[in-house]
């Protein structure tokens, strides 16, 4: 899985979710050639490879035992994790979602990873249990449509969408559409607690702990619910219930495209050509789950936009941990944490192969960036619920 061996990374995620379908382990090398995947060999599965364009080695016994060995010298920063079982993957998306494309959706699609679609309805029926992993769709949890009001209320769109959740509101016994939302939010927060893995991207990470701090009070204006914000909205936040972050001020114009200062959009003077962002090097031995999550080819990913393009540093909880940063805008772009017995991932921006994606683009051509390391970042956390637990090191 290194740069300069390995030509469709995106799709080597794709054999591996394979392998493991056919009850067959696989070793993922932590920081060997990039973050290789090893398995026993069968013709079925070599095959698999060739199919898929993916670039691998058969290797002699011999040779596989001398890798181990580098692997297990203690001033060497690799280890071994062993994938067991295919996770069962779910996106919270609704059929025929607009504006946007997804990126973990294509990133799904076009490694053959098979996915189930789950939306409101699904999550309040308690569905989840059945999934290992969650992915958040480009998402508004606060119940205010993105805030796109200003620009889109006039879009056929933007009323279908208004229309939509109204009546889904309204069948489970919401007044407002903020109410189901922080239903859902509260259900996915308790899928984490017993056990799921969380991915989210773009707005559906900060609306979803801002959603979360303010269930209490009433952050939406009339346009989005009918009635107006509570005055004391900001004094009303509970950031203990939020997962990230803490100390955020809310955005309350109802025309401006932003929920809150947690978002570094409108705030960096990054351009296109000098936007990257660097991914932290842990210890593979003693710290083995960023270190899976942050497996790539590069330790420096370039940057790319969305409604939420990164975190302010200044909002984060001290059990955030940050996987990537760019240090000198003081910005977050992907983050981790654990609650119950699950994780919650949090990946700034909208299209890792996009720096500007807007309305109405079309969707990315993932066959034109098959070694993207943006978006291996995405498939990490796929494979993530696959990997065997270790015991902790004392």
């Amino acid at each position: 899985m290194d740069a300069e061996s390995q030509k469709q990374h995106l799709k080597a995620y794709g054999v591996a979710y394979f392998i493991l379908t056919k009850n067959q382990k696989i070793d993922w090398l932590l920081n060997y050639r990039g973050g290789s995947f090893v398995f026993d060999h069968f013709l079925e599965l070599e095959n698999e490879c060739k199919i898929r364009d993916v670039s691998y080695e058969v290797l002699p016994d011999a040779k596989y035992t001398a890798i181990l060995e580098e692997i297990a010298d203690p001033d060497v920063n690799m280890d071994i994790v062993r994938l067991e079982k295919a996770p069962k993957i779910a996106v919270y998306t609704p059929d025929g979602k607009l504006p946007w494309d997804d990126a973990v959706t294509m990133a799904l699609t076009y490694a053959e990873i098979p996915f189930d679609k789950v939306y409101d309805n699904e999550l309040l029926e308690d569905k989840l249990v059945k999934y290992d992993w969650l992915h958040l769709h480009h998402e508004d949890f606060t119940g205010q449509y993105g805030k796109f009001y200003a620009a889109y209320h006039t879009a056929p769109w933007y009323i279908e969408d208004v229309k939509k959740n109204e009546a889904m509101a309204q069948k489970h016994g919401f007044a407002k559409v903020s109410q189901l939302k922080l239903a859902i939010a509260k259900k996915i927060k308790e899928f984490i607690i017993g056990g799921g893995y969380l991915f989210a991207m773009c707005s559906a990470t900060d609306s979803y702990d801002v959603a979360l701090s303010a269930e209490s009070t009433d952050i939406c204006e009339k346009m989005y619910d009918g009635d107006a914000q509570d005055p004391n909205a900001q004094s009303k936040l509970d950031y203990s219930k939020s997962l990230a972050f803490k100390d955020f001020n809310l955005v309350v114009n109802p025309y401006e495209y932003e929920y809150s200062d947690i978002d570094m959009t409108t705030k960096r003077r990054v351009g296109m050509q000098a936007d990257y962002f660097t991914l932290f090097t842990f210890s593979a031995k003693f710290d083995p789950v960023p270190s899976m999550l942050c497996q790539n080819h590069t330790t420096t990913i370039k940057g790319f936009m969305g409604q939420t393009t990164s975190f302010s540093n200044r909002t984060l909880k001290s059990s955030s941990l940050v996987m990537g940063e760019n240090k000198a805008v003081g910005e977050a772009r992907y983050i981790h944490g654990d609650l119950g017995k699950g994780t919650w991932t949090f990946y700034g921006g909208h299209d890792p192969e996009d720096f500007q994606h807007q309305v109405g683009d079309p969707p990315t051509d993932l066959s034109l960036h098959p070694s993207s390391p943006g978006y291996r970042l995405i498939l990490n956390n796929v494979l993530f619920p696959a990997a065997k637990k270790k015991p902790q090191k004392t």
